[in-house]
């Protein structure tokens, strides 16, 4: 008896944060993890009135408030700096410990890890609000190290090609590829004229939007339901990411 194909939510879980890359793949999963992304930094931003994505705003604040003689302030946006830091490390180190062992699920640790942190986030996060001094400083590392994981998972399987979890290249190069399409290099004399990328348009644009839906979702979301909106984006993570660490565990098998 020949084994059942795969089912269609199967085969895209598997395109999707599958070790073998495509640039398509890479797009779908980018959009998706910008969504992510965006209702994280609002829910999380509803909750402690701290974005946790922006480093340079926070490296921006280690400075102001050295200059200032907040000593105890500069210490908080170090540990927010470290904590995107040690996230970004953290996916390097399970990536490359997938890769040595042949994984199926090189992309998919990380994405597991992120899904069980936000929920993490979402089960403890009400009971950690009764304790004002713990909500703040819990929630802002954790936020940020859940960033810092996902942007290096968007940049390692991409090449650095795509980001996920700020706009601000994003909107640069959307910019950019603007202005070419309103005014390119007619010179035919050019051996390299400058046109617009209308296909990388079209990408960036999809991350901003993905961003914007996922900031007006999450900002939503907590309103109306509190830190159990993060449930079913955690659930989402989990479902795209257990199909290749199940082919993994079959493997073995």
């Amino acid at each position: 008896m020949e084994p059942a194909s795969p089912s269609m939510p199967t085969k895209y879980a598997r395109f999707l944060v599958g070790r073998e890359r495509t640039v398509e793949a890479n797009r779908h999963l980018g959009w998706l993890l910008a969504f992510v992304a965006g209702a994280i930094n609002a829910g999380g931003f509803l909750a402690v009135h701290k974005y946790t994505s922006h480093v340079t705003g926070m490296v921006s604040a280690v400075a102001d408030h050295l200059v200032l003689g907040h000593l105890q302030l500069v210490v908080d946006a170090a540990v927010a700096v470290l904590a995107f830091l040690l996230g970004a490390m953290c996916c390097a180190i399970l990536v490359n410990f997938a890769r040595r062992k042949a994984m199926a699920s090189e992309y998919a640790l990380p994405l597991l890890l992120e899904s069980a942190l936000i929920l993490c986030f979402g089960l403890m996060g009400a009971w950690l609000s009764t304790y004002e001094g713990l909500l703040v400083p819990f929630t802002v590392v954790l936020l940020c190290f859940i960033m810092g994981l996902q942007n290096a998972t968007v940049t390692k399987l991409s090449g650095a090609v795509i980001r996920t979890t700020h706009m601000t290249g994003i909107v640069t190069d959307l910019g950019i590829e603007l202005g070419k399409l309103i005014y390119w290099n007619t010179d035919r004399t050019s051996a390299h004229p400058v046109r617009a990328d209308r296909d990388r348009l079209k990408v960036l644009a999809g991350l901003l939007l993905a961003f914007l839906l996922g900031g007006l979702s999450g900002a939503f979301g907590f309103k109306q339901f509190g830190y159990g909106f993060t449930v079913p984006v955690a659930v989402l993570l989990a479902v795209i990411s257990l199909v290749p660490a199940w082919d993994d565990l079959g493997g073995q098998r």
